[in-house]
């Protein structure tokens, strides 16, 4: 069999195998609001418990996953319990994304080489390979040293800036959402965990306080 050809059909199984799983954690992510669409009344005190264990944990599984829109999960319990819930939305956004994080942090800088030679993405994956081997100080220099474009440099110099916008720009989900950012951030190496914590608890604090001290209702 034709080399070139066995290698066209491993990516496109692939690539199948990963949209299934994209499509169907989406299908939960709406499961799962669905689930959440419910009225509060005397009686219902155990139900309502279970939706919000539910949704909280789902909340942080999902928004950890790239490319699945679990964000949408949290609006919907602000939407459902109101400013009360806030707290927990806040807690566990930023556990979610650090949970992101680590993932990547613990993963190894080859599995992001393999997965952009997947996409044929030699250029990319060349560039990983070359800072595989390097410190995370080292790395930086190098990405600022092969950078001759003045937005990437201050980009890179200011990383954890863009890291707060990057999370939330809204239509993040076309380059990963909050997780696949997240997780990218961790596995490249030049993000330190404190000061990454530090970023995320900032960055995702403005709709739960807007909720909490505001009271400003999401629909």
């Amino acid at each position: 069999m034709n080399p070139s050809r066995t290698s066209t059909t491993k990516f496109v199984v692939r690539f199948l195998i990963l949209i299934a799983f994209l499509v169907l954690a989406t299908w939960g992510v709406h499961m799962v609001k669905e689930a959440l669409n419910l009225e509060i009344r005397p009686g219902n005190e155990a139900m309502v418990h279970r939706a919000i264990m539910l949704g909280g944990v789902a909340y942080v599984g999902l928004l950890a996953l790239p490319f699945v829109p679990g964000a949408e999960i949290g609006i919907a319990m602000l939407a459902a319990f109101g400013p009360g819930i806030a707290p927990l939305i806040y807690v566990a956004t930023v556990a979610s994304m650090m949970l992101a994080y680590m993932i990547g942090r613990f993963l190894p800088i080859s599995a992001l080489e393999r997965f952009l030679n997947l996409l044929h993405m030699q250029r990319a994956a060349a560039l990983v390979a070359r800072a595989a081997p390097l410190s995370g100080d080292d790395r930086l220099a190098m990405l600022l040293d092969g950078q001759s474009k003045r937005a990437v440099r201050v980009g890179l110099r200011y990383r954890y800036i863009a890291l707060a916008v990057a999370v939330n720009t809204p239509g993040n989900s076309i380059i990963g959402g909050g997780g696949g950012i997240m997780m990218i951030a961790g596995l490249s190496g030049i993000f330190s965990p404190l000061l990454a914590f530090l970023t995320i608890a900032i960055a995702v604090s403005p709709v739960p306080l807007a909720v909490l001290f505001l009271g400003l209702r999401l629909q």
